[in-house]
């Protein structure tokens, strides 16, 4: 059994893993990444990206069913599941390829198998790897840092089965087209299936312990989502919790209490989308002084762990739980490692998140209500789609930009956004937060016409009584 020495060893290679790897060898480290499932972890192959290939997918048919509307004709639309599933798949299988190709470029030494903690001290820790019970490898590393991800969490008495009720996994590669669904848990996750689902004309419900849908969103977004998704067909439960799942044949019937009344709904199929659990067993951390708090490792903000020479990123740590946290966290982690000058702490607050429905919600920063929650003199901002040319023109009249900022100094604490392709205008507040920019500046900024964009301009303006269009 091969004993080789790295500078640092990486654990998982997800897209907080890999893009570390890539970093830390691009830094002149001698660099290990072990994976034991495949490269790009949960994100590339069963997550970010391939529902996103789907919802595209179902966009698509969304559009043919109302070609009307564009003055196009398109009769007898229709979809064809096992292809869309196909062409999901394999954007998922191109780019693992392209991850395989970026680490072999960089010289990073791939293991494939199972990593875990094997003693040592620091500058010289131990990572075993196994493959199917044998031993491939012992490793070790001056550092090593722990990427290995999250699963889905399952809720006693409401776990999948894999055939009436589905994990995140099972909804990416489904066998049936349900007629009938049900989703538990209205997050990012919960939404964008039962965004794919109903686009694609299945009967969906929604059932949401919170008080509203997609609760890490403003109120204000998340009021004008639900508006949106029940105008499509979907039914919203929100305040309210799946207690029981009884399953006959083909079918699943689920007991749904709210307010202390139950219904019964019979479904084709359920997803449950209830959050998600660290990996953190079987990877070593007996004997360790590492601390876990609710599946999650506790970390400072260098990412160290309170064992010397070992680190942990990505949804293996706090939240918020996303794939360009990860990537961000491991480069600072390995730059911090290799002594650059300049390295700074992650500023969770400006992590943009996306959710990929229909219509498109995006956010960074603070909501209104949590803004205020902290002592700020607000001063907010509204601009909605049905004044803007280029959204109208789209066929896309509904949605808002909303824009918080702090009355005392002008900074932007928060923008929130649902409509056509938010997803893709949030980047452009998240720069602004980065670079510290103030409401004058966003004034003083040429927006270009006719765009999307200009409503972030507008809504700055709306902020300060100062908006043009509306």
């Amino acid at each position: 059994m091969a004993d080789t020495s790295f500078d640092v060893v990486i654990v998982g290679a997800g897209p907080g893993g890999y893009v570390t790897a890539i970093r830390a060898a691009q830094l002149g480290l001698k660099t290990a990444v072990v994976e034991a499932n495949h490269l790009g972890g949960i994100c590339l192959n069963w997550g970010c990206i391939p529902t996103k290939a789907l919802l595209r997918s179902a966009e698509i048919y969304h559009y043919m069913k109302h070609a009307k509307d564009y003055g196009l004709s398109c009769e007898g639309a229709s979809f064809d599941l096992d292809a869309v599933v196909k062409r999901s798949r394999a954007v998922s299988k191109q780019l693992n390829s392209g991850v395989g190709h970026l680490l072999k470029k960089n010289k990073v030494t791939v293991f494939d198998g199972w990593g875990k903690l094997a003693g040592g001290s620091k500058g010289a820790r131990k990572v075993s790897v196994e493959k199917d019970g044998k031993a491939v490898a012992e490793l070790t590393g001056k550092h090593v840092v722990l990427a290995t991800g999250a699963r889905a969490r399952e809720l006693p008495g409401l776990e999948a089965d894999h055939k009436l009720v589905w994990t995140y996994k099972d909804a990416l590669v489904p066998n049936t087209m349900p007629k009938r669904l049900l989703v538990i848990g209205s997050g990012a996750i919960g939404i964008e299936f039962a965004s794919f689902f109903n686009t694609l004309g299945a009967e969906t419900t929604v059932v949401e312990v919170m008080d509203r849908v997609l609760p890490v969103e403003d109120p204000e977004i998340s009021k004008l989502a639900k508006k949106a998704f029940e105008k499509q067909g979907m039914k919203i439960i929100t305040g309210a919790s799946v207690k029981s799942l009884k399953k006959s044949g083909n079918t699943v019937t689920c007991t749904v209490e709210q307010g202390g009344k139950s219904q019964d709904i019979t479904v084709d199929r359920v997803i449950s989308a209830v959050g998600i659990v660290g990996n953190v067993e079987d990877i070593g951390l007996e004997g360790t002084k590492i601390q876990v708090d609710r599946t999650h490792i506790l970390t400072n903000e260098w990412s160290e762990t309170d064992e010397p020479g070992i680190y942990a990123i990505g949804d293996l740590t706090g939240p918020p739980w996303l794939a360009h946290k990860a990537e961000h966290e491991g480069v600072i982690c390995v730059e911090k490692i290799a002594g650059l000058k300049g390295v700074h702490p992650l500023d969770t607050s400006r992590i943009p998140g996306g959710t990929y429905c229909h219509p498109q919600v995006a956010s960074v920063g603070l909501t209104e209500e949590k803004a205020k929650e902290k002592g700020y003199d607000v001063k907010v901002g509204r601009f909605s789609f049905i004044g803007n040319g280029k959204a109208i023109a789209l066929g896309e009249p509904e949605g808002l930009i909303k824009t918080v900022f702090d009355g005392k100094t002008g900074e932007l604490l928060g923008a929130h956004m649902i409509g056509a392709e938010v997803t893709e205008l949030i980047q452009g507040y998240s720069i602004a937060k980065t670079l510290e920019t103030t409401e004058e500046e966003l004034m003083h900024t040429v927006f270009p016409h006719p765009t999307l964009s200009e409503m972030m301009h507008e809504s700055v303006l709306d902020a300060y009584g100062k908006v043009i269009h509306l």
